[in-house]
Formats: C-alpha cells, structure tokens, sequence
C-alpha cells in the first residue's frame, strides 16, 4: 500500500536553501510573454526543477504581482529572475556567458524533442507569446528549435504545459539523476 507524503517528509528546501543550492544551468527565456498565469506556472517549473533562472522579456510581466503570485506560490522568492527591454537583448547575454540557445517553436529544421541530442550543459530555452509564438528575429538568433511532438489536430500546448514537457525532458537528457545533489538529495 502507498501512502501519500507529509510536507514534512518530502524534505523541501528553505528558499535560502534553495538560493545556496547547485542549479541545473538552464535558464529559461520568456518572449513576450502576456498571461501572468503562464509567468507564475514557469516560476513554479523552475523551482520544481532547481533551474538556475528565468529571463523576463519586453512586455511579459515582472514580480511582484499578484496575478503571477497566485500560480508561483512563493516561487518568485526562489528563483533568481532578470528582466531585458528585448529578448535579443536575453539571448546575447546567455551567448556571451556560453550558452547554447534553443527556441521552442514550430519551425523548419526544428529538431523533435524526443530525439535532441543534449551535448551543451548550459542551455537557454526560449518560449515565445501565446498567440505569435516565438519572434522570427529571436528564432535567428538561436542555435536551433525544439519541437514537442504533437499527434492531435490542435497541435499547441499551453505555453506553462510547453516549458514543464521541455524542461524535464532536457534535464533528463542533461543526466541528472534523481538522487544527485543537484536535486537536493
């Protein structure tokens, strides 16, 4: 029989814990960004997963506010967060600090997420507005694109839902164990 854990039980990090803690080196890059609950959802993916940070670009949203708030849960107090005017501005950073940048978008050439080949350790992951996607002028600027294979008729996910399929398929292609440090264990 299983039984359901305690929050005590699952050993969770203080967040001055967490700002002391190794990151996964994958900064997460939001482009243009307009719902404020998506914002709060990716804060809360970032936390989950000990990511080393979230670019807020152009018109996405910033904390403190009260609409990210009620899906972060407090992850705005974690995870270390910048904003930048453009996201060029974003991408040219992470390139200068040897990154390698993907955009995860629909776009030819794009390479299918389930067979990306993760060889850098340091990773941008750029998700582009709700409706427009990702900018063309930020797309060039990538090193490539990641596409989430897709099977129904709709063929997009919620941008919140996007970043947490991403994320953990790249940290698990990144070969971080379950029990490693990293993940506080």
């Amino acid at each position: 029989m299983m039984k359901k854990l305690s929050m005590e039980e699952l050993g969770r990090k203080t967040t001055e814990e967490f700002k002391h803690a190794l990151k996964v080196p994958i900064v997460i890059v939001l482009d243009n960004v307009r719902s404020m609950n998506n914002i709060g959802s990716v804060f809360r993916t970032a936390d989950a997963f000990l990511l080393q940070s979230i670019y807020l670009c152009g018109v996405t949203a910033t904390p403190p506010h009260r609409e990210i708030q009620k899906t972060a849960l407090g992850a705005t107090e974690s995870v270390d967060w910048k904003h930048f005017p453009t996201t060029i501005d974003a991408v040219n950073e992470l390139k200068k600090d040897g990154f390698t940048i993907y955009a995860v978008e629909q776009a030819e050439k794009s390479t299918l997420l389930d067979v990306l080949n993760v060889i850098d350790k340091k990773i941008g992951l750029v998700f582009g507005n709700e409706v427009s996607g990702v900018e063309q002028s930020v797309i060039d600027a990538c090193t490539g694109c990641i596409e989430i294979p897709q099977f129904g008729t709709k063929h997009s996910l919620n941008l919140a839902v996007s970043v947490g399929i991403v994320v953990w398929e790249i940290v698990n292609k990144l070969g971080v164990p379950s029990n490693s440090p990293v993940r506080g264990e």
